[in-house]
């Protein structure tokens, strides 16, 4: 094997450490948006927005005809 130059050298350790960088960075990020923002949602309403946006549906249906 021959020698590794340290302009080679400096560059792979700099691209190593960049990366690694972005990983953590890529890490706290996603441990972030992990959390659900609020409480849980309601099955009454998710109910009650299916029902509303079904009936917007039929509406539309009806006035193209």
């Amino acid at each position: 094997m021959g020698v590794i130059k340290p302009q080679v050298l400096a560059a792979v350790s700099g691209a190593v450490a960049a990366y690694i960088a972005a990983e953590e960075a890529y890490q706290a990020a996603e441990e972030r948006w992990a959390r659900p923002p609020g409480p849980p949602a309601s099955l009454w309403a998710l109910s009650g927005r299916q029902a509303a946006m079904q009936l917007r549906q039929l509406m539309q249906r009806r006035s193209l005809r």
